[in-house]
């Protein structure tokens, strides 16, 4: 990984403010052509608004943009395209009712002209597709419409849409975030060729081991502020993390505190009526217990705690709450039995982006601020949203700023917090910590521990073996739709659950 001494990009003193908040505080940033730099920094330290600004969505309020040593302006992402600059965002937002083709090329269809008419030409856009698929070994078929795709699969098609720019910088914020091992493998290999090609990388992500596994550079952030640029072989873990957030993070998990107890919740024989969805899963949450989902994408994971959440439809099955059987056919029996789903995917199903903070943390939870009118007690409303903010150490300037203002971990919070309003018995977390950095996460799994502490019951859906190792007290396996297995936290170790994550895969064929 050779740096050389030019660089492609230089950020300098850039400053901007939003109402309440000082976003960026007189930032430097400096990449060189032919490197990964990554950036990195606590949720709310200011990488994904500098780096919105370099790409055309937010104005500097002051400070300058040089590409190649030249100053220039950015007024829309267009601009930044057309100048060699594309971006691969945190939260993603194809059109789901087109196909993968018609996303990818969205705004620049190649073209037909018959006379003074001109029309898509769909074959060239199939086949330009397909060549750039096949070239980045990723096996997507450009005509599957992209809501029938799986979030890792959205994930390397944005991948692919930034490569088709040909630039010479490509911002990536948070690019495995919904990608498995292999995924994470193959995205590297890409980024190595790219790299060789003289491409800049910046790479936004809270994953450390990446970070010191394919970065150059390593820019910290801090509070808007730049804390430092580093050869990425001169950092460790630790130097990172103190660096992010100014002190030392002796341990990345909380003491458990928590004991499990007697069964909270039965699950026996659940069963999806689809083809390849779940089969035959049972397993028993018990009252102050952490229980740990592990798998692979694919594994029915996430489709599993939807069927207990009432969101997705059981062919047969059943779900038993304090020893009575209970009917689960919507999201409104489920809170009615004290279930809550904190969702995957926060923008697409969780937050509602134009309303504010106060709104989308009391959301679930309306009838119980009503009057017997069906009016709404905003003082009784707005003092559990304050006390919820400042428990969970929100950062935002009022709760009436509007959360899509926020970054992905404070929005994140927020959604905990409107759950933990309902007061449920069974809190159930699809991924929670995804997109967050180390601090955050640190506050969500001493939130989890305590929720244990107080006798709920917590089931964590987690595709990093890490998290589920050090934050579960058992941790339940899924392979294709089924249960393979189901590890004590003693006897648990990252062999075990890739073990059992693969015990029911088909072999593949060779060619």
């Amino acid at each position: 990984m050779s740096i050389q001494n030019d660089y492609v990009l230089e950020m300098r003193n850039i400053t901007k403010a939003f109402p309440g908040v000082k976003a960026l505080d007189d930032v430097m940033l400096r990449v060189r052509p032919g490197t990964v730099h990554a950036l990195m920094g606590e949720n709310g330290a200011g990488k994904s608004t500098l780096m919105k600004i370099l790409f055309g969505m937010y104005s500097a309020d002051s400070g300058e943009l040089l590409l190649n040593g030249q100053p220039v302006r950015f007024d829309n992402p267009r601009q930044a395209l057309d100048a060699g600059i594309s971006m691969i965002h945190q939260e993603l937002h194809p059109i789901p009712h087109r196909n993968v083709m018609e996303n990818m090329w969205l705004g620049r269809y190649p073209q037909r002209r018959f006379g003074p008419l001109s029309f898509v030409d769909h074959a060239k856009m199939y086949a330009d597709t397909k060549r750039l698929l096949d070239d980045l070994q990723m096996e997507i078929d450009p005509e599957t419409r992209v809501g029938d795709l799986s979030v890792s699969h959205i994930q390397s098609m944005e991948v692919a849409k930034a490569v088709s720019y040909n630039s010479k910088i490509i911002i990536m914020d948070e690019p495995t975030s919904s990608l498995t091992e292999s995924e994470v493998a193959h995205l590297f290999r890409i980024i190595n060729r790219l790299r060789s090609q003289g491409v800049a990388i910046i790479y936004i992500s809270h994953k450390m081991e990446e970070i010191l596994k394919i970065a150059d550079e390593v820019s910290i952030m801090r509070d808007g502020k730049h804390v430092g640029t580093w050869a990425s072989n001169e950092l460790t873990t630790n130097l990172i993390i103190s660096r992010m957030v100014g002190r030392d993070l002796t341990n990345l998990y909380p003491e458990k505190t928590n004991t499990p107890a007697d069964v909270l919740m039965q699950v026996e024989g659940l069963t999806s009526p689809l083809p390849k969805g779940f089969k035959n899963v049972s397993f028993a949450l018990r009252r102050g217990e952490i229980l740990g989902i592990g798998g692979l994408v694919g594994a029915q994971r996430t489709e599993l705690v939807e069927a207990i959440f009432g969101l997705r439809l059981m062919e047969a099955g059943r779900i038993v709450i304090n020893d009575h059987a209970v009917t689960i056919g919507s999201p409104v029996d489920a809170k009615r039995h004290k279930i809550a789903l904190l969702t995957e995917d926060r923008r697409a199903t969780g937050i509602f982006p134009i309303m504010s903070v106060h709104d989308n943390t009391i959301i679930a939870n309306l009838r119980h601020y009503a009057n017997w009118l069906g009016l709404i007690d905003y003082a009784e409303a707005r003092k559990d949203v304050d006390e919820n903010v400042s428990r969970l150490r929100v950062k935002t300037p009022t709760v009436r700023t509007p959360i899509r203002d926020l970054s992905g971990g404070n929005q994140q919070k927020v959604l905990l917090a409107r759950w933990l309003l309902t007061e449920p018995e069974v809190l159930i977390l699809d991924e929670p910590t995804r997109g967050i950095d180390v601090g955050a996460k640190y506050e969500i799994y001493a939130l989890m521990i305590e929720l244990a502490r107080r006798g709920k019951g917590v089931i964590m859906i987690s595709s990093e073996m890490p998290e589920l190792l050090g934050i579960s007290d058992r941790i339940l396996v899924m392979c294709e739709g089924r249960v393979s297995g189901i590890l004590d936290r003693q006897e648990a170790d990252q062999e075990k659950i890739m073990q059992l994550a693969t015990q029911f895969m088909e072999p593949v064929a060779s060619s």
